[in-house]
């Protein structure tokens, strides 16, 4: 197949992923690959680099699938880079599209205009997969290889560089996606045995993490089947609908979670990486018969070590144990159902007067609903937990543990999905990284509403320094009024200062048609019981 120039030949490319929108920033060394896309697709120009691979990653991610973002060269590639490490430590299917300089002026170190030493080592460095255009026959090729990387098990971002001159050449493309590497398959005494393992177990627990996302039918059969008790990581939220009997959650390192880890006989884990703070900085204590799922056979026994490791494919594995499962002792099931009844209501408590906003968010969405969440104190401590989610693609926030990034997840994640509502957590540190992006909200005007927990700073890092300093450094901030903002952005504006405002105002803000911005006063609103600080250790002084 000819193509008149490069432009062309990705919107081909893009049509083949099922790809519609794409979210970038145009530049003299991406013109011919924006203005095809405009012209064909759906372009977002979004203020900042770093927010079109955090769109296009939260894109895919709300569709299952994969997404696409547009950059310049040199510094708008630098610009990416800290969205791409985003991407990579989630193992989201992203396509980075890059512009290069003229193909003679590679590496020359001449100066030309966007040049930087070594782009392509600098994306390799971020990307699961990186790779240039050397020829205009040859870039059908790298893309649909760079796509089949993203898209593959363990995946992650995969960036393609591509020189001006390039873009500007016609096109050769044969055509064809590459040949997908067979998936793993565990070693068949290690599945025996953890069968039989699993077939002895009377007290079970089951612990999802992102790569139970892609087996749900099997897990939900296990749990059912078994009776045990499901833990789960952020990533593995919704893997199995929250609101699920035996579903813990992300639960594990509440006082009830230990206990139940302390008493399980089996643990059988799937797809999930132990982070640190889903782990108390890895002290948490886990059953010595352990069953690991993973595809990634760098996880398996890289935190604990695992009775039976199972390199494979977590739904094929799940389909293997399931006719081995035995149902749990009936007091161990019913205990499930009680920490689950416990450790949300401890929480619910403990967050004082912003339960209340859980509970109207809540009650204001459908199930289906996008919860995009920045890291910030209401997405840790409640967002996190107790906001139940009950599909894996609503569940979007920076697994990375990034400021800053979710409302341009959230813009994603809505022009992915335009017939559901979408909601953003963001604190008022978050969403300054990147202010500007209240701009894109206003023009592209997805059906999103922006929820700003306003206290002035970092509150995660001052209750830190309150806690353990006997000063603050660097969290108290100067904030907007966000009602004069979002006037200014031509955005719907409302407040919740109050508890009892909370219903009518979420119901308001998510029965719009299209953006609004709602302050969450926490001043006004109240503390909560505790101040909320992350599980990470500090030193003694």
């Amino acid at each position: 197949m000819r193509y008149d120039h490069g432009g062309a030949l990705l919107v081909a490319v893009l049509k083949e992923l099922g790809i519609d929108t794409v979210f970038g920033i145009v530049s003299v060394h991406n013109l011919p690959l924006v203005e095809a896309v405009d012209r064909e697709l759906r372009f977002v120009p979004v203020r900042h680099e770093a927010t079109a691979v955090n769109a296009a990653d939260a894109y895919g991610r709300a569709r299952g699938s994969i997404g696409c973002a547009l950059t310049s060269t040199g510094t708008g590639a630098g610009n990416a880079a800290g969205s791409l490490v985003e991407a990579l430590a989630t193992g989201t299917s992203v396509l980075h599209v890059t512009g290069q300089v003229e193909a003679e002026f590679l590496g020359s170190g001449r100066g030309f205009i966007h040049e930087t030493k070594d782009q392509l080592g600098m994306l390799e460095a971020v990307s699961a997969y990186a790779a240039t255009v050397r020829s205009a026959d040859e870039a059908g090729r790298v893309l649909r290889a760079a796509a089949a990387a993203a898209l593959a098990s363990p995946g992650g971002p995969a960036s393609v560089e591509w020189p001006i001159d390039l873009q500007y050449a016609a096109q050769t493309d044969e055509g064809g996606a590459p040949a997908q590497a067979p998936a793993p398959t565990p070693d068949a005494a290690q599945l025996s045995a953890a069968a039989e393992l699993l077939a002895s177990a009377e007290r079970p627990l089951i612990w999802a993490g992102g790569g139970a996302n892609r087996a749900r039918t099997e897990l939900a059969a296990l749990v059912e089947a078994t009776g045990a008790g499901l833990l789960t990581s952020n990533s593995g939220r919704g893997s199995v609908p929250e609101d699920h009997p035996q579903v813990v959650g992300n639960f594990a390192t509440t006082p009830a979670g230990r206990a139940l880890l302390a008493d399980a006989d089996v643990l059988l884990t799937v797809g999930t990486h132990f982070r640190s703070n889903e782990t108390a900085d890895y002290g948490l204590a886990l059953p010595a018969a352990h069953v690991q799922i993973d595809v990634d056979a760098a996880a398996l026994g890289r935190v604990y070590p695992a009775t039976h490791a199972l390199h494979g494919d977590a739904a094929a594995v799940l389909r293997e144990l399931l006719p081995h499962a035995r149902r749990a002792e009936p007091a161990w099931t019913e205990r499930i159902g009680r920490v689950r009844t416990e450790v949300r209501a401890a929480l619910h408590d403990n967050i004082g007067p912003q339960a209340a906003i859980c509970d109207a968010l809540r009650a204001a969405l459908p199930r289906d609903a996008v919860v995009a969440r920045d890291v910030t104190i209401a997405s840790s401590s409640w967002g996190n937990r107790l906001l139940e989610m009950y599909d894996p693609r609503a569940n979007v926030f920076p697994r990375g543990g990034g400021i800053g990034q979710g409302l341009g997840m959230g813009i994603g994640a809505a022009l992915a999905a335009p017939d559901r509502p979408t909601v953003v957590m963001a604190g008022d540190g978050g969403l300054a990284v990147h202010l500007g992006e209240l701009l894109t909200l206003a023009q592209e005007r997805p059906r999103l509403t922006l929820l700003v927990f306003n206290d002035g700073g970092y509150g995660v890092l001052r209750n830190m320094q309150d806690r353990y300093a006997d000063r603050r450094s660097g969290v108290d901030l100067t904030t907007p009024d966000f009602e004069l903002l979002a006037r200014a952005c031509r955005l719907p504006y409302l407040r919740i200062a109050a508890a009892e405002d909370s219903g009518a105002v979420m119901g308001q803000a998510v029965d719009s048609d299209g953006p609004v911005l709602v302050e969450v006063d926490l001043a006004a609103l109240g503390p909560m019981k505790n101040p909320f600080t992350p599980p990470v250790k500090i030193p003694a002084a």
